[in-house]
């Protein structure tokens, strides 16, 4: 049996951070990917649609993108998803993206969701499952505040990093 792996997800300017645990048992393709391309950080956003989400966008990082494992369209707090998107579906204005996203590329969307109620539907495709591959185990509560204080007073230069890490404790 392998053993566990965690990483720790911060939003770097706020000095926030909660460890997580890969769901490799449900999502071993995706936590592969995931793992290997650690450390990733990027610009958070706030999502506009599913509610209680973060996110940071980066370039396609797989080898090949990973099959739909352990999908969900209610994430619930502190599920970390993976969603995958090509530019034409995020590179309008509507989304706020058409600077960093081209039609032409692919988008990797690693997220992380810090209250309940959420529901991934989009008004323009529809339904949006993602991939469930990793578990907030310590520190929620406090990633949840700071979340929702970027809801209220905005992510501009806030950063969203994902890199390795022990178990908590």
């Amino acid at each position: 049996m392998a053993a566990d792996r965690y990483l720790e997800v911060s939003l770097v300017k706020r000095g926030i951070h909660c460890t997580a645990k890969l769901l490799a048992d449900r999502a071993p393709v995706t936590c592969d990917a995931v793992w290997n391309a650690l450390p990733l950080a990027g610009d958070v956003y706030h999502a506009k649609y599913a509610r209680n989400e973060i996110y940071a966008l980066f370039p396609p990082f797989a080898e090949t993108e990973p099959p739909l494992e352990n999908p969900t369209v209610t994430p619930i707090p502190g599920d970390l998803c993976y969603f995958s998107f090509a530019g034409t579906e995020l590179g309008t204005g509507a989304y706020g993206y058409d600077r960093e996203v081209r039609p032409d590329t692919t988008v990797v969307d690693l997220a992380l969701f810090y209250e309940r109620n959420n529901l991934l539907l989009n008004g323009d495709v529809g339904w949006v499952p993602g991939i469930v591959w990793g578990r907030i185990v310590a520190g929620l509560e406090e990633m949840a505040e700071a979340c929702n204080d970027l809801w209220r007073t905005g992510a501009a230069g806030e950063t969203l990093r994902f890199r390795r890490s022990g178990p908590p404790g």
